[in-house]
């Protein structure tokens, strides 16, 4: 891309993140106003589609649809639990697309989900009540604690074969910009601070946005990937995003994440109708204790009374075993558990934040503007909303940064 074409799409980007929630929601129904995550239309038929997938199809059926009206399903097929190869499924694509003469663009195949999402939404219930106090302290809707049964299936240790970890599937670089990923903490496997992590990713996607159903998505896409599909279109609508955004990357899972979104909040606020009998896990109840300073591993399992095995289910972002602990950690304890004066500690409540860490959080660094660098790629770095920034700058938007100048950074 040319260097005039660069700082026009800088230009164009910055100018979608700051106009005025007013100005950006023309095209989105007015119901927004009073439902966050709307039904838009045009999307009846994939939240069908998807609410049948995650409740009705097994995962030993392969269900043969048309991705471009959804609720035009050709066959359902009996397959097994076993993975079939790509040869067996584009050969049965060929037969279906023949036999109802339509091309073989129009037939995609799709495997039934029901007992994983049973099986995700018995697990959700050990973390859900502290994961929605989370989202509830910051703002935030608790609907979007539902968004780990599409990524995992509430599944703490899931990984996928691109690199995604965890309940909420964070990839290494953009766990970093919101906790501690290394080789010797990955709190990607925690469940309470990668939740943590999820509201401020999720809360900077909606401050870009401007609306949820494009924040969402943005989970799946990116946030800039969302903002270049918006300014492409003209229009902060997803669904005319969905219709009319041809960008290379932007296919089938990130058109149809925001639908199972939908169809996973309906399941969690509604399991009995969708799994009359499910018995859900019980809540765990987990405290949080915050180290003072760096200390041993050894020293702070003997400060809990706990035995290795115990002490690292409980902490799992410490799986690798490191050798020190460094300050601000928050060691996971049952309820009922407390840690000796071995180490030197801040109690914490469960899943809030303390003072001394919002403090730490809040932190301010100076940081230099690149030529062709733009505010948002200025705060995704750091971990913080493109909003402060300009207010801590004294700015009042963001053509106004150049190239060479030095602004504050306040980390989230």
């Amino acid at each position: 891309m040319k260097q005039a074409q660069r700082w026009f799409l800088s230009l164009v980007l910055s100018w979608i993140a700051f106009l005025p929630a007013h100005a950006r929601a023309q095209s989105v129904p007015s119901e927004i106003d009073n439902n966050p995550f709307p039904l838009l239309a045009g999307l009846e038929q994939p939240v069908e589609f998807w609410t049948k997938i995650f409740t009705e199809y097994s995962i030993s059926q392969l269900v043969f649809f048309d991705p471009l009206e959804m609720s035009r399903i050709y066959e359902v097929l009996e397959v097994g639990e076993e993975n079939r190869s790509n040869e067996y499924v584009d050969g049965e694509k060929a037969r279906i697309a023949a036999a109802h003469e339509v091309s073989i663009e129009r037939v995609k195949a799709q495997r039934g989900v029901k007992e994983r999402t049973a099986a995700g939404l018995k697990r959700s219930n050990r973390y859900i009540g502290q994961m929605q106090q989370i989202f509830r302290e910051r703002g935030l809707p608790v609907e979007l604690t539902y968004l780990p049964l599409i990524e995992s299936s509430f599944n703490s240790s899931a990984r996928s074969h691109a690199g995604a970890l965890g309940m909420w599937q964070f990839m290494p670089a953009t766990g970093r910009q919101y906790m501690r990923v290394n080789r010797a903490i990955d709190e990607r496997r925690d469940p309470i601070e990668s939740t943590r992590a999820a509201a401020s990713f999720l809360k900077q996607a909606y401050e870009l946005l401007g609306n949820w159903p494009l924040a969402i998505t943005a989970y799946n896409f990116g946030p800039a990937g969302m903002a270049r599909a918006v300014a492409e279109v003209g229009s902060d609508n997803l669904v005319d995003v969905i219709q009319k955004y041809n960008g290379p990357y932007f296919g089938y899972p990130p058109k149809n994440f925001y639908a199972e979104f939908l169809v996973a909040v309906d399941i969690g606020k509604n399991p009995e109708r969708y799994f009359p009998g499910l018995d859900l896990d019980p809540p765990v109840a987990i405290q949080e204790v915050e180290l003072r300073s760096q200390t041993s591993l050894a020293a702070v399992m003997r400060s809990t009374g706990l035995k290795r095995d115990e002490f690292l289910e409980w902490n799992p972002a410490l799986a690798n075993a490191p050798k020190i602990i460094p300050a601000g950690y928050r060691v996971k304890l049952p309820v009922q558990k407390q840690m000796a004066a071995i180490v030197e500690t801040r109690e914490v409540s469960q899943a809030r934040e303390t003072p001394a860490r919002q403090q730490a959080q809040s932190s301010v660094v100076r940081h230099r503007v690149k030529r062709g660098e733009t505010l948002m790629q200025i705060a995704q770095r750091y971990g913080t909303s493109a909003e402060r920034i300009l207010r801590i700058n004294g700015l009042r938007k963001a053509s106004l940064l150049r190239a060479g100048s030095t602004v504050l950074v306040p980390r989230l």
